[in-house]
């Protein structure tokens, strides 16, 4: 009589033996070397397939190169199985696949336990001449299948009841766990491989003390880059060779930092210092370290380090550091001579913006000198054609802000519906006839200076936007609700007397002293007859040179006549009066014919007021009494049409069509 085996017609019939093996399987695979888990692994499928009565028992592993190919591992072929297996498809089979990569089990007893969406696994499984299988995923930890364990009968049908299935799944996560452990081995010992090549690959050395053992460990790059001889390689011999030639600048410093690490009130270390090898001479290494472990005090008991020769690296960070200050000491230099021949020239030419030499011009830039390297509002005020416009380009040549371009407005020749938009700029469609967008007069000065000529003249309902822009660098675009905020330094210029405006409600008080914050009063040329003769000579100088023409005289009679003038265009008429005289001067002295000599010292008019008046009267009489246009008494003088009117009102000069009415 015979004894029965532990599995008969797919039944466990004696479980102790089945749990006899499964107790073996698991207490090999414990601890098991990565190198011996193939052969155990074979071994046990053998045991397995046997004991079971598997004709054909399979471990098949997809492939890390291909996900849609899965190849066998490991195989035990009974007698019946000519060919060895060969890596299958995903598309061989990809019913059963499908199932097994979700985890799932699949037992077929038959063929025709399989769906009819499983068409392709049936016609596959035919051709491999597989009667019944039975598939259970390889997987750890809930982490996707890494393969498959396949029991597969050739010669008849079986069945696979749930008792024999469970323990096969034991087995299963035996192999499963088995293998997850090889891959995990193999990409730590890959790891370990390429930190070593990458360790070497830069020069890195490590090392390991533990402190309750007295034990130091140093690899080879370690004992290279300190120059440790043979004889002193053992542990403690090697750290104290290392504490001898620390520099001694350093070694106080790293002793000290090192006593930190080690008593836990410095983790990790990164240091840099200096060591003397034995052959090579003074390095700069770079250590860092940090304690594994320490005991209940903080103490270290193990600590791990790691150092690199950076000397080549601190040699060249040393010399790029000579270069950088030798290279800062001559910017330095040039720096120095740069600024000072500016300050020559933007002085220079500051000074030559405004010539003059009398104590009131030389006043004027030395209010231009205090107030330029400030952000202050500078109003500078005085009659037309005195050169407020000079003064505003001074002070901004002489300003932090000289690098960007003076932008200039001025607010008496624009429509007072046109200038909000040219000084704060507008969208398309703000208004009737705004058919393109247009960025305003302050934001082209942003970082620069904005000079608002004739700010007299600014309708009062933009002396509001303009004050809070003066007040917070802040305002909208006609037609935009969006906020523009600028950096401007503002400088105006006005030839009226802005506090006889305030006083008529033509000028918002507050704007005038928002705007009045450092006043220049420009004199008239009668307040500075002594620079008459440089500024003619100025503008002959000018003049000669445009017009291609050698004017080096003046006679002694035309200039006493020109200093005696009262000039009531300024030095804009004066220069008007040069130029008309360089045009038809012919030779080489100037010829005014205005000035002839019929305009003698004593028949210039006694008071100030009648000079004036004879002149304007003289010019309107020259023009045929027209005051505007090219051709008319306004643009003869220099002056604005508007300003000519005033001065004629103010002396009691009719024009011709007053008087005709009045005859």
């Amino acid at each position: 009589m015979t004894s029965k085996g532990p599995v008969e017609n797919g039944h466990v019939q004696d479980p102790l033996a089945f749990e006899a093996m499964l107790a073996d399987l698991s207490s090999k695979f414990v601890n098991l070397p990565p190198a011996e888990v193939d052969r155990e692994i074979e071994e046990a499928l053998h045991r397995v397939c046997e004991l079971v009565g598997i004709d054909f028992g399979v471990l098949w592993q997809w492939s890390t190169n291909d996900p849609d190919v899965i190849t066998p591992t490991h195989v035990y072929p009974a007698q019946e199985v000519l060919q060895p297996a060969q890596p299958l498809h995903q598309e061989q089979f990809p019913w059963v696949v499908g199932e097994t990569l979700a985890g799932r089990v699949v037992a077929l007893s038959s063929l025709e336990d399989l769906p009819a969406k499983a068409a392709v696994d049936r016609e596959s499984a035919l051709q491999s001449g597989i009667k019944s299988n039975l598939s259970l995923p390889l997987a750890v930890g809930g982490e996707p299948p890494v393969g498959v364990l396949a029991f597969n009968t050739l010669r008849l049908e079986r069945e696979w009841p749930n008792e024999l299935v469970k323990r096969l799944q034991l087995v299963a996560q035996v192999f499963a766990s088995a293998l997850a452990r090889k891959r995990y081995d193999l990409s730590l010992r890959g790891s370990e491989a390429r930190r070593e090549a990458g360790a070497d690959l830069a020069g890195i050395g490590f090392y390991e003390v533990d402190f309750r053992e007295r034990r130091v460990f140093l690899d080879d790059r370690i004992l290279a880059i300190w120059g440790i001889p043979p004889e002193r390689e053992d542990g403690l011999g090697a750290v104290e060779f290392w504490m001898e030639h620390l520099h001694p600048d350093d070694r106080a410093h790293v002793l000290e930092m090192r006593e930190q690490l080690h008593s836990g009130r410095r983790n990790p270390l990164a240091v840099e210092y200096r060591f003397l090898h034995p052959t090579t001479g003074e390095r700069w290494i770079q250590h860092q370290a940090c304690v594994a472990t320490c005991d209940a005090s903080g103490n270290a008991i193990q600590s791990y380090g790691a150092i690199c020769d950076i000397t080549e690296r601190r040699r060249a960070e040393e010399a790029l550091r000579q270069s950088l200050a030798e290279i800062e000491q001559l910017k330095d230099r040039l720096q120095a001579e740069s600024d000072y021949l500016k300050a020559e020239i933007n002085l220079a030419q500051a000074h030559g913006e405004v010539t003059g030499q009398s104590k009131v011009i030389q006043m004027v830039l030395h209010q231009v000198e205090q107030v330029a390297p400030t952000d202050s509002t500078v109003l500078v005020h005085g009659e037309t054609g005195t050169g407020k416009e000079l003064v505003a380009q001074a002070i901004h040549r002489l300003s932090p802000r000289r690098q960007h371009v003076m932008v200039k407005i001025n607010c008496a020749a624009l429509p007072s519906g046109l200038i909000e938009s040219e000084l704060f700029g507008r969208e398309k469609g703000a208004f009737t006839g705004a058919l393109t967008r247009q960025i305003g007069r302050f934001e082209v000065a942003d970082h620069s200076t904005l000079f608002l000529d004739e700010v007299g003249e600014l309708p009062f309902e933009v002396q509001a936007k303009l004050l809070r822009v003066l007040e917070t660098g802040e305002f909208e675009r006609l037609g935009s609700p969006r906020t523009i905020k600028v950096d401007v330094r503002l400088i105006a210029a006005t030839n009226r007397d802005l506090t006889d405006a305030v006083g008529q409600g033509r000028f918002r008080e507050d704007l005038f002293y928002r705007l009045n914050v450092f006043p220049i009063r420009v004199p008239p040329l009668r307040e500075r007859t002594e620079d008459i003769p440089l500024l003619v000579w100025t503008f002959l100088e000018e003049f000669s040179s445009r017009m291609g023409k050698k004017i080096i005289q003046v006679p002694r009679k035309t200039m006493d006549v020109l200093q005696r003038h009262a000039w009531p265009g300024n030095v804009r008429q004066l220069r008007n009066v040069i130029e008309h005289g360089a045009i038809i001067t012919t030779g080489e002295t100037l010829k005014i014919p205005a000035f002839d000599e019929a305009t003698t010292p004593a028949a210039v008019p006694m008071t100030l007021a009648e000079a004036e008046r004879e002149f304007i009267v003289r010019a309107l009489e020259r023009t045929g009494w027209r005051i505007k246009g090219p051709k008319g008494a306004a643009a003869e003088l220099g002056l604005n049409p508007g300003t000519l009117y005033g001065r004629m009102k103010k002396l009691g000069i009719q024009s011709r069509r007053q008087t005709e009415d009045k005859s």
